[in-house]
């Protein structure tokens, strides 16, 4: 989409200047690094299922085992009282792996030729709903070891994790591109597990404010870029 002319810029098109601009050129930079290492993570993940494509695996299965697997791991954060290191730490190799599957199965449609819009639909969908197991259990067991704000703090990375999910899909519906931003899937996966390694020593409620951080963060992001789209056609 061609941007504004240099003699006719929109009214709200003007250059970003202070702390704003600042704050927005921040991100900007942080989106193309992102950009980034997410086209080359793509690239090998469909490098990897290759062998898998002259198999009678589909990719709606792998979906399937990732939503399992990641169910079983939130299941396992409910047994950290028992071995707080043994459990979290099996719970953060089983979501890893869930993941993994998550990931793989938009490559195997895409080497495989199997891509469809209902199987996209799915994918995006179970996508919300592994993550969602697991950040209820966190939440749980922070409520259990009598930590309410980080409770709180909990609801606002589900909540926002959903926004980013949504504000996606929402642009796309509008025809506009709608998949910037510093905090999708895959990140939020690494923080996750992250948070699950460091938990015996008391990092779980702050790696959810990370999450939450970044959540928000690349809503804004979204938000931000569909607007700038949305002007770039109105000045045409």
């Amino acid at each position: 989409m061609p941007l504004n002319p240099p003699n006719r810029p929109s009214g709200d098109a003007r250059p970003e200047t202070g702390e704003t601009g600042d704050t927005v050129r921040s991100l900007s930079r942080a989106a193309a690094i992102k950009d980034g290492y997410t086209t080359g993570a793509r690239t090998l993940a469909s490098r990897s299922v290759l062998g898998l494509t002259r198999t009678r695996l589909t990719p709606n299965a792998l979906t399937a085992g990732g939503i399992v697997l990641c169910g079983l791991a939130s299941i396992l954060v409910l047994f950290e009282d028992r071995n707080e290191i043994l459990f979290y730490w099996l719970a953060a190799v089983v979501f890893v792996a869930g993941s993994l599957l998550d990931i793989l199965d938009g490559a195997l449609a895409r080497a495989g030729g199997k891509t469809t819009p209902f199987g996209a639909f799915i994918d995006s969908t179970t996508d919300r709903v592994s993550e969602g197991f697991m950040l209820t259990a966190i939440a749980y067991v922070l409520a259990a070891n009598h930590h309410p704000v980080f409770v709180a703090v909990a609801m606002a990375a589900m909540l926002g994790s959903f926004l980013v999910s949504y504000t996606r899909a929402k642009a796309e519906t509008l025809g506009l591109r709608g998949d910037v931003g510093i905090g999708s899937r895959a990140e939020r996966v690494v923080v996750i597990t992250a948070g699950l390694v460091l938990a015996p020593w008391g990092m779980l409620g702050w790696a959810l404010v990370l999450l939450a951080a970044t959540a928000w963060i690349t809503v804004f992001q979204r938000v931000l870029h569909v607007r700038k789209q949305l002007m770039e056609a109105q000045s045409q």
